[in-house]
């Protein structure tokens, strides 16, 4: 692998790559919006096999529909004959909603109906839900942010920053463009995220800040080529083996860890672009220099 890759010439076009993905992502958000799942919806999902295996997903979603449940999702899930359904919950007590839509299938499908999962989360529940994974996201971007205006300069803390904002909304904008599901389970894979983002821009700006004290000759540019190039294998070699276990997790994990998986890949690959081609380049638009670090350490000397 070359060590001598020029990656600051390609600050530039890199940027404006991101910024384009970065303002799609948020017209996307905003205007589109999200496709929430009944974690945060409310509503009941049930898992459901089917003796026959000549059932059908129209057979299904018409017998549901007669009933005026609101929104209803059917698919197929695993083998022949298992089906996962969503519907909506109007209030708070749907405590018979199950029985009925038991003995409705039963009596339009001509088969008998195992319920093998179900899970109800009320709207009162679902908005809580939704409020506290907001939190959880704006707490752990705030924490990442003290982290390191600790551990380095402000002008590092920034950049961080950027690039965790950039991630985040890039990995949800996907989300929304796509219409995929936004679950407790995609709260979590952000969360983590926003921390295997935050460790791969640390151990560069550690070098970097290492090779201004060691090299204070060289302009920012070349400190960031040479220490990006110097953590390059670390970094491709960090994100290969977890983009390893999470595509296995993505192909043979099932339905349920699909979403997840998904984010996490998504997460990785943008989290390992971001550290390179948009922390970086903050630290070149502030001018960084050995001084920048020299300015710090007078400040804490009494």
């Amino acid at each position: 692998m070359s060590k001598n890759i020029n990656f600051s010439s390609k600050f530039k076009l890199a940027n404006i790559l991101s910024f384009a993905v970065f303002l799609i992502s948020v017209i996307f958000i905003f205007f589109k919006g999200l496709n929430y799942g009944i974690d945060f919806k409310g509503g009941t999902l049930i898992e459901l096999r089917a003796d026959s295996i000549n059932v059908n997903i129209s057979e299904i979603r018409t017998s549901l529909n007669s009933m005026d449940l609101g929104d209803v999702n059917v698919k197929e899930f695993g083998n022949k004959g298992d089906f996962l359904i969503k519907v909506e919950q109007k209030t708070d007590n749907d405590s018979e909603i199950i029985p009925k839509i038991k003995k409705e299938l039963i009596n339009n499908l001509n088969s008998e109906i195992n319920f093998r999962r179900v899970e109800n989360v009320g709207p009162k529940v679902s908005s809580e839900l939704l409020q506290s994974g907001i939190i959880a996201i704006s707490l752990s971007l705030a924490a990442m942010l003290f982290y390191i205006w600790i551990r380095f300069e402000w002008q590092f803390s920034i950049g961080s920053i950027i690039a965790l904002f950039h991630d985040v909304i890039i990995t949800i904008g996907i989300f929304s463009i796509l219409s995929l599901e936004i679950n407790l389970s995609i709260i979590a894979a952000v969360l983590t995220i926003v921390g295997y983002s935050m460790n791969d821009t640390v151990v560069i700006y550690d070098r970097i800040r290492e090779n201004l004290n060691k090299y204070n000759r060289l302009n920012i540019s070349e400190i960031a080529d040479l220490s990006i190039n110097e953590t390059l294998s670390r970094t491709i070699i960090t994100s290969v083996t977890t983009l390893l276990a999470l595509t296995s997790i993505f192909v043979l994990g099932g339905e349920i860890l699909k979403g997840f998986s998904f984010a996490m890949i998504l997460g990785v690959l943008i989290g390992t672009y971001s550290s390179i081609f948009v922390a970086s380049p903050v630290l070149k638009f502030f001018k960084v220099t050995y001084k920048t670090l020299e300015k710090k350490e007078e400040k804490i000397v009494p």
